[in-house]
């Protein structure tokens, strides 16, 4: 294990100027201390990663360096050599510039068109956009990511890689020699010949003399691109400026996972039954080719980064999203891609968005739990309405629905007991197949132990549970076996004799055995100087 000792880091400083030095910043929300007394520095002409698991505090220290939300009273940054309060900026003169990860971008425009926002366009003595030198000038900077799209077509049009190339050259646009640019997860719907040209791009803006903030999860593309990084965890440094070059993968992991992570193995289930969840060859937006089985009584995991196909996984077989090849057996028997067609054949799905895909928030709680079977409750066509709040009841205190208020609307409830009432709703149909995405997300322990045991319950009752989520934690604590996703594939398969939480996020983040690629730091290609015109082939004026 690398030392982290000061005069190790100092020594190995980038000789760049210094633009950014947090000496301290912390940020504190009601009942959560999201960063404390984080400190972190950026000079010109380099690029430093910023890492960590989900929650460590990266995207509230991003927000707190574009002046999105205010810093905690005592904050002490210095930007481009002078103190400065990040909230109060003059943001005509602080040369900060974020890309996040959806881009920003208005898809109905064109590339030239979203790159003037902001900014303007150049016109002629009588006002008119000078349209065939504006497209020139985007084609210029463009074709230094390696990509050669049709400016003038609708960016909604365009690939990964070229979108995320006019999201970057909009923010360089305005930004002088020794500003900052945030990268925050560019790389997650890009394939890997367009990182290769995304990175190339980023190395020839810093040799410019522009500082670059990269917040990736990927362990690879972190030490491929990066000449230093600065480690999150619960909020807090836990390793400041460490040279890449100092740094292997599995250094890297143990400063992200820490050593409090490893909560050790689950046994496996005894008596698992038949194969009851097939799925095979299964293709959607982002999915390619997925192939599992879940036996009865298992709960298999799904891990990954957003984009990897993790979350879309459960929606993909359940029919909520679409689905363009591939099959689904449950029991044998084949269900074809519609909702309808996976309750009919007892599937249940729980999604990640409880809000806006679970939850009918001017329902009343027995009509909630209620709606996905009302058979039982009915005689000759009519709701037996003291049925239906006596069996809502009954399911309201096995989840231990808080308050106990079957005629209260669900929009009146917390995250936590809404989330009990969606699970609580399809595990009353008495599925053969439970999918689950994010099932904890955004409720507070007291109804995440609940809800595992909801989970607990169902495959000790033999049902076949599939649970996708970004908690590694989650999965140790729930799963016989763990599938990790990247690029819309499983890659790996962790089984219980494996799963521990380091184990688990080291797999997720991409840490692999293969050679450490060579950073190619002597590349040639440069950036472009806005306003030279290029020698491009001729485009029409539009």
């Amino acid at each position: 294990m690398i030392s982290l000792a000061e005069e190790a880091v100092e020594a190995a400083q980038p000789n760049g100027l210094l633009l950014l030095n947090v000496r301290s910043i912390s940020k504190t929300f009601p009942g959560q201390v999201a960063l404390d007394s984080a400190r972190f520095e950026l000079r010109s002409r380099e690029v430093h990663a910023l890492v960590g698991q989900n929650g460590s505090g990266k995207s509230t220290l991003i927000k707190l360096l574009s002046g999105y939300i205010k810093a905690d009273h005592g904050a002490d940054v210095d930007l481009f050599g002078r103190p400065v309060d990040l909230w109060h900026r003059d943001e005509r003169s602080i040369r900060v510039r974020v890309v996040h990860q959806d881009l920003g971008l208005v898809d109905t425009l064109s590339a030239v068109e979203n790159l003037g926002l902001g900014h303007g366009y150049e016109t002629g003595v009588s006002g008119r956009i000078r349209w065939r030198r504006e497209n020139a000038r985007a084609q210029e900077a463009l074709s230094a990511f390696g990509v050669t799209p049709d400016v003038r077509l609708p960016v909604g049009a365009l690939s990964a890689a070229e979108r995320a190339a006019v999201a970057i050259v909009r923010a360089l646009r305005d930004l002088a020699d020794e500003g900052i640019l945030i990268l925050d997860e560019p790389t997650a719907s890009l394939n890997r010949d367009e990182v290769d040209a995304l990175f190339q791009a980023v190395r020839a803006a810093a040799r410019r003399g522009v500082g670059v903030i990269f917040v990736s999860h990927l362990i690879e593309e972190v030490l491929d691109l990066a000449d230093r990084v600065t480690v999150l965890r619960d909020g807090k440094v836990v390793a400041s400026g460490v040279p890449t070059s100092t740094l292997d993968q599995d250094a890297l992991v143990h400063h992200i996972v820490g050593d409090s992570v490893e909560f050790g193995t689950r046994p496996v289930r005894a008596a698992l039954g038949h194969p009851r969840l097939e799925v095979e060859n299964l293709v959607g937006t982002t999915l390619r080719g997925v192939s599992l089985t879940v036996r009865a009584g298992e709960v298999v995991g799904v891990a990954g980064l957003l984009g990897s196909g993790r979350d879309e996984l459960p929606g993909a077989v359940f029919g909520a999203t679409p689905r363009f090849m591939g099959k689904i057996l449950v029991d044998k028997f084949r269900v074809f891609a519609s909702p309808t067609e996976s309750i009919r054949a007892s599937m249940a799905f729980v999604p990640a968005d409880r809000k806006t895909s679970g939850l009918q928030p001017r329902h009343r709680a027995f009509e909630h739990i209620t709606l996905p079977r009302l058979g039982p409750l009915q005689r000759w066509g009519k709701l037996l309405h003291k049925r239906v709040e006596g069996d809502a009841r009954d399911w309201a205190n096995r989840v231990d629905l808080q308050p106990l208020d079957i005629h209260r609307r669900m929009e009146k409830f917390s995250g936590g007991n809404q989330q009990k009432a969606v699970l609580a709703r399809w595990l009353r149909t008495k599925p053969s197949v439970l999918l689950l995405s994010e099932p904890t997300q955004g409720v507070d322990v007291g109804a995440k132990s609940v809800i595992y045991e909801l989970i607990d319950k169902a495959a000790a009752d033999k049902v076949a549970v599939l649970v996708a989520s970004s908690d590694a934690g989650e999965l140790v604590r729930l799963c016989d076996r763990v599938l990790v996703m990247r690029g819309g594939q499983v890659v790996s398969e962790l089984s219980a004799g494996q799963l521990t939480e380091a184990r688990v996020t080291a797999e997720t983040l991409g840490r692999t055995n293969l050679r450490r690629r060579q950073r190619r730091r002597d590349h040639t290609v440069e950036f472009p100087v806005f306003g030279a015109v290029p020698n491009q082939p001729k485009l029409e004026d539009s």
